[in-house]
């Protein structure tokens, strides 16, 4: 079985041992290696994507070359493109691995008939979207208000475990900064 998975279920839902065992049956485990892709820009997304291990993003490329982090997502974490997800249309963003990952994959069929034969999955689900929405939320407050040094110390206080494991660029393509500025602020903050 699955022991990281079933302990995260059984933390976050009222689930069963046999739906968990139906859940776990439907997913497909695959190792990605750093700087694989499981979603390109253009592809739809057709998976529901579980971190076991590892480290993905989420992130989008504009027109001149430089990418764009949307969302980092660590173990025990979820992710996926929702809209091509949902509306099985072109992806606008690419998914790929930062570190060695060990990930579930569910497919839209399956994990949209567990959804209708699970109440308790479907509850768990609607949970996470939620808390997708109000953080996202947050963020995008925190990046239209916030200076640098506040956007920097906001990502430090949430995501204290990934500050280390993340290359310099990515926080601060994150973060919606150059490199340079992240670099003096976090300078500044040593010589404190």
């Amino acid at each position: 079985m699955l022991p990281e998975f079933e302990t995260y279920l059984r933390s976050h839902s009222d689930l069963t041992e046999t739906d968990m065992q139906r859940i776990t049956g439907c997913a497909t485990l695959r190792h990605v290696h750093r700087n694989e892709r499981l979603l390109q820009e253009g592809q739809i997304c057709r998976h529901k994507i579980f971190i076991l291990k590892g480290l993905l993003r989420t992130f989008g490329t504009s027109t001149d070359g430089n990418e764009h982090i949307l969302h980092f997502a660590p173990e025990l974490n979820w992710t996926l493109d929702a809209e091509s997800y949902d509306r099985q249309i072109p992806a606008r963003f690419t998914i790929a691995a930062i570190e060695n990952s060990d990930v579930l994959l569910w497919g839209k069929t399956d994990f949209d008939f567990l959804l209708t034969d699970i109440p308790a999955l479907k509850a768990l689900a609607q949970k996470l979207i939620s808390t997708t929405i109000y953080s996202s939320r947050q963020r995008l407050l925190t990046t239209l208000s916030g200076s640098p040094q506040e956007k920097y110390e906001d990502f430090f206080r949430s995501f204290p475990d990934l500050v280390p494991r993340l290359p310099l660029h990515m926080i601060a393509s994150y973060l919606g900064m150059s490199l340079k500025t992240l670099t003096r602020i976090r300078h500044g903050q040593l010589h404190r």
